[in-house]
């Protein structure tokens, strides 16, 4: 099997994989995916992300504290980040952002992890994975004021938009600042208006896929849960149509580009 997919995010430290996680192993062996990117979202699933990533080649990781789950910690947390971000294989700092999509958000407190995360992550000099719910104008505006995004010069650090959910309009807006966007399952779901719409306008060097996986299964197994690593495959193919592309050509682009933007050699 030729491995030429990347599922460069997804959550193989959730626990939905707990029971099966030996068997999404084997079955992620056996499909076309040679790399996978497997995200942090708190404490104890960034370090379970860490040693999963130690165990197989062909995983890497990444650390941070995710909006949604920013709320039970105080500021020492942050040097547990610091601490596992030194780990060999962990490539970013993510997901961080904003998550404003539930009517009780602290935004106070979401904007004070990704403030932090982001300066963390330039103190490091390390990418950064950005989750963006329904917050668009203040995660873009907050890279700004941090001095991560700046206009007519490339990012301090660099930066992806993960299951890019904006519009065709602010998907052209990171592009011209420099920014990663990537294309999860909802790019297949025949009510998506949007996201085909931005898939056709992100340039070549700058698309990445995922799964974000155990969530997001692709069409034609929408609803399917959990979603695993392979099903990446279904996505990287209906991108391939979008952008008038081969599979084996769209394959072999956004896995160039997630090596280039996490820096895996």
């Amino acid at each position: 099997m030729n491995k030429i997919l990347c599922d460069s995010h997804c959550h193989l430290n959730d626990p939905a994989f707990a029971d099966i996680y030996d068997g999404v192993l084997r079955e992620t062996e056996e499909s076309a995916v040679g790399l996978v990117v497997n995200i942090g979202f708190d404490l104890e699933n960034s370090a379970l992300a860490v040693r999963q990533a130690a165990e197989t080649d062909w995983i890497y990781a990444t650390v941070a504290i995710h909006p949604t789950e920013c709320y039970g910690y105080g500021p020492e947390a942050l040097d547990e980040i610091r601490r596992l971000a030194a780990s060999p294989k962990v490539v970013a700092i993510g997901e961080i952002g904003l998550d404003y999509h539930y009517d009780d958000t602290d935004k106070e407190k979401q904007e004070y992890w990704y403030r932090a995360q982001i300066r963390l992550a330039v103190e490091l000099g390390m990418p950064i994975c950005i989750h963006d719910r329904d917050a668009h104008d203040d995660c873009l505006r907050i890279l700004k004021e941090e001095g991560v995004l700046r206009a007519g010069k490339e990012p301090r650090i660099p930066v992806l938009f993960h299951c890019f959910s904006g519009s065709p309009e602010f998907a052209r807006q990171l592009v011209k600042l420099g920014v990663y966007i990537s294309a999860a399952g909802p790019a297949t779901y025949k009510n998506s208006k949007k996201v085909p719409e931005v898939v056709k306008e992100v340039p070549d060097d700058r698309l990445l896929i995922e799964t974000d996986a155990p969530f997001l299964t692709p069409a034609p197994f929408r609803g399917q849960f959990p979603n695993t690593p392979k099903m990446v495959e279904y996505t990287c193919r209906k991108i391939a149509e979008l952008k008038g592309l081969s599979y084996e050509e769209t394959a072999a682009l956004t896995y160039a580009n997630a090596k280039r933007f996490y820096r895996i050699p």
